[in-house]
């Protein structure tokens, strides 16, 4: 009964401010857990180090989100007299289920082969860095600042993923087959990218985000340098496209994911470092 107060009290709570910070929150956490589930795999010592190194960053930028997220939820909370348990970055990371989760599709898709591990990095951080620098000039001085800073990494990002694809695309014959069959398998994940919805636009008209069109297409023209140097075959934008990760509804993969790294936490909810 708990459980379920709590959650009803959270709902009561999402903003859309809260909404979309879950979002920028849940891409980076989820995809530094793909990041984490790669210790120890990487085909090359640089390569282990480089991809430990990107998760370490998204998980720093998704505490920094969660953490906002937190604190506005006890705002809320005490703002309506309403009482709940203290929620915090790790109770949003370890305590949530599949369907309160708001990342995109794209970042849950398992890490398959060097190639697909790349390729989905490329087409998120295409992305993500246009999105942060839109972000380093927010009405809101948080997000402005939390942006600014996650800029820097994410530039670095960029620069690492776009030169593997250019690497693997340009390549051998099977380096390029892999890559290609990479993009085309993950491009029917990026249409959340350029989708505009109630949240994208309450952001948009309060300052706080910026316009997902501009961003749009700032994504495409990444995209499109990147694949042609690769000599790879961009997929059509009018394909057809997976979406509702934005929403809470999830691929499967989601699930396994969570269940290996929330398992500690919901098990032993309460237990202390000594």
């Amino acid at each position: 009964m708990q459980n379920m107060n709590q959650k009803n009290i959270a709902q009561k709570t999402q903003t859309p401010l809260i909404e979309y910070l879950l979002r920028l929150g849940d891409n980076a956490l989820v995809l530094g857990q793909r990041h984490a589930q790669l210790c120890g795999k990487a085909p090359a010592l640089e390569e282990e180090l480089a991809l430990m190194n990107v998760g370490l960053d998204l998980f720093g930028q998704a505490r920094n989100w969660l953490g906002y997220v937190s604190e506005l939820k006890a705002a809320e909370l005490m703002a309506s007299e309403l009482v709940a348990d203290k929620i915090d970055a790790d109770h949003l990371a370890f305590r949530r289920d599949v369907q309160d989760f708001r990342n995109l599709l794209l970042v849950e898709q398992p890490n398959g082969d060097f190639a697909d591990i790349m390729g989905r990095q490329f087409l998120f951080d295409a992305w993500h860095v246009h999105l942060l620098d839109g972000l380093s000039y927010s009405s809101d001085p948080r997000i402005a600042e939390v942006a600014a800073k996650s800029l820097k990494e994410a530039t670095y990002h960029l620069r690492r993923s776009s030169e593997w694809v250019i690497r693997l695309g340009d390549g051998t014959a099977e380096s390029h087959t892999r890559m290609q069959r990479a993009l085309n398998n993950l491009w029917q994940f990026t249409g959340e990218l350029l989708q505009i919805d109630e949240i994208d636009q309450a952001m948009l008209e309060a300052g706080i985000a910026p316009d997902p069109e501009t961003l749009a297409t700032r994504w495409k023209a990444t995209v499109e340098e990147v694949l042609e140097e690769a000599t790879l075959e961009r997929p059509s934008y009018d394909a057809w496209m997976y979406t509702g990760g934005k929403v809470g509804h999830h691929t499967e993969h989601l699930g396994f994911l969570l269940a290996e790294m929330q398992y500690l936490p919901r098990a032993y909810p309460d237990a202390t470092v000594w």
